[in-house]
């Protein structure tokens, strides 16, 4: 698989994920509280990927960026992964 074809799939993947959790926190009763670590594992994937150098931390804030928009009532996902600290 070429570098490109792997970032796509990366962006694709975190975005899909974050989508899934997004809803899922929204349509469960206790929210966040009852995924919470599907986020913590999120972030880590995300942090994971930026450390193997597929996404870039602009891209991963982006993709966090966009699924927060998408999902206002998911407040984490405002949060981001934090990737700057």
């Amino acid at each position: 698989m070429d570098e490109r074809i792997r970032h796509d799939r990366t962006v694709r993947l975190l975005a899909a994920r974050l989508d899934g959790l997004a809803v899922a926190s929204m349509r469960t009763p206790g929210g966040e509280r009852m995924v919470r670590h599907h986020i913590l594992a999120a972030i880590a994937a995300t942090r994971h990927a930026v450390d193997l150098g597929l996404l870039s931390t602009v891209e991963a804030d982006s993709i966090w960026a966009e699924v927060a928009e998408r999902h206002p009532d998911a407040r984490w996902c405002q949060l981001g992964p934090r990737l700057a600290a």
